[in-house]
């Protein structure tokens, strides 16, 4: 294994001097991740504050998440936004009219929608007296807009707002090459025949050239996954570690889909093909079919791999986000409350990924709980090898005093409350939904089991990161 790593730093752009000072420090993974959980102490008190509005989320629903490329080729992204949006009215039977304002994330806009919340949102037969707009932060851009919308009704501006997110990886603008743009603009601009003779003139092949939008830090021209791989090394994460985590979630996947657990999702009529009833990216293999798979990033030495990697997806997400007074009013029972949040930034270079392990210890203090508290985990996974640096930055004093200004760490999630139906890589991770996932499955874990917190974290580009306490609603 060190020499693995060794040859691994000698491969990997530029790894920091904090990386590689915690990865001769090497947290024994396999160990900390079989390791009995604390003593839950079950906590009795309720996030409520005085003179504040209490916000909850009604229900949410999802249609199925699928790879790119399969049954959502053909549309566009506000078809599946639309889909969304109706399959929560047809959950909720919420009308249309009490609807103050929608809130939608996405990341990678399609041009001819660029609100795509308010055209997803006509598509869904919403008034178009009804104030819609769209918000963008990566993966966290559905989490923005279910926190815009607590902020627009804690205000007062509002009593009932849906959020919601999509994402279609299928079809992703393709643009000219920008002397090709200019070209043609200025073409269009020309008034003469022999002005638009001179322009032509200046045409080359290489005009022709296309820009392929990538997944990856525009600051740094780093994509995620090779940051991903570099966190893995830095933080001793193996390879087998990574696929040991990656077959759990989708065994887990597996057994909530079998069990009917995954309640939020809904059909999806795709015209002119059957209807789509489930995620199609659940796919539990073995380690041994895993460790086949050749490094996806850094070759030949990385350890990121499609298997342990999440997929690209499409999907969308909506909730039914009220206050509390105006949802009792109406004669709905809610899933959850919305309790505090918080977002976090670093350096999108060295800790692009962490933004869990920043925000969790946050979040906590500003709720007054600790990790034993907490009785649902959803964090997003991007990668395994994120979800396990994240552990392993969690459970490392080193860490927290060097790098968090904290005296002590916050410790490890226990396994048998994290992510137990599944996560972003078997359910999928259409950038913009995933955040209402999240949300939706711990209100419906807690719900189910009784317990009374959640904690919901998830990292995004630009260093940046995401968490939120949701409280179960009493039965």
């Amino acid at each position: 294994m060190t020499s693995i790593l060794i040859c691994t730093f000698r491969n990997l752009p530029s790894t920091s001097k904090w990386a590689l000072r915690f990865s001769v420090r090497p947290l024994s993974g396999s160990s900390q991740l079989r390791a009995a959980p604390a003593t839950q102490t079950k906590s009795k008190k309720t996030l409520a504050k005085p003179n504040i509005r209490n916000i909850v989320v009604v229900d949410g629903v999802r249609i199925p998440f699928l790879h790119s490329g399969t049954s959502y080729k053909d549309l566009m992204p506000h078809d599946l936004a639309r889909a969304a949006l109706t399959g929560l009215l047809h959950r909720t039977s919420v009308p249309k009219e009490v609807v103050d304002h929608l809130v939608f994330g996405t990341v990678i806009q399609e041009v001819k929608t660029s609100n795509i919340a308010k055209e997803a949102a006509l598509g869904a037969g919403f008034s178009e007296k009804i104030p819609a707009h769209t918000v963008s932060m990566a993966c966290i851009s559905s989490n923005q807009a279910m926190t815009t919308g607590v902020g627009l009704i804690a205000s007062g501006q509002c009593d009932v707002v849906v959020a919601g997110g999509v994402e279609l990886m299928s079809d992703i603008p393709i643009r000219h090459s920008r002397k090709m743009r200019k070209m043609m603009l200025d073409l269009n601009k020309a008034k003469t025949m022999g002005q638009r003779l001179a322009l032509i003139s200046k045409f080359r092949l290489n005009f022709l050239a296309p820009e392929l939008p990538a997944v990856a830090e525009f600051s740094t021209g780093e994509t995620m996954g090779h940051s991903a791989d570099r966190m893995a090394a830095a933080f001793a994460v193996s390879r087998l570690e990574q696929d040991e985590y990656a077959l759990r979630s989708h065994s887990l996947a597996k057994k909530a889909q079998d069990e009917g657990l995954l309640s939020d999702v809904v059909p999806f009529k795709v015209p002119g093909k059957d209807t789509v009833t489930k995620d199609n990216g659940v796919r539990p293999s073995s380690l041994e079919q895993m460790a086949k798979l050749k490094p996806a990033f850094i070759k030949p030495y990385g350890t990121v791999t499609a298997a342990n990697s999440s997929f690209l997806t499409d999907g969308a997400s909506a909730v039914l986000i009220m206050a509390e007074e105006k949802a009792l009013a109406m004669g709905y029972k809610p899933k959850a409350y919305m309790r505090d949040f918080l977002y976090v930034s670093q350096d999108p270079k060295d800790q692009l990924l962490l933004g869990p392990a920043y925000a969790t210890p946050k979040v906590l203090e500003k709720a007054g709980l600790t990790m034993n508290d907490i009785d649902a985990f959803e964090f997003h996974e991007a990668f395994a090898s994120q979800i396990l640096s994240n552990f392993k930055a969690m459970d490392s004093d080193w860490f927290a005093q060097n790098y968090m200004g904290r005296k002590t760490k916050v410790g490890l999630p226990p396994l048998e409350k994290f992510n137990t139906w599944g996560g972003s890589l078997s359910l999928g991770h259409p950038f913009g939904a995933t955040g209402c996932r999240l949300v939706m499955t711990a209100a419906n874990r807690l719900q189910r089991n009784g317990g009374q917190y959640g904690l919901v974290a998830a990292c995004a580009a630009g260093g940046q990161g995401h968490a939120m306490i949701v409280e179960a609603y009493p039965k």
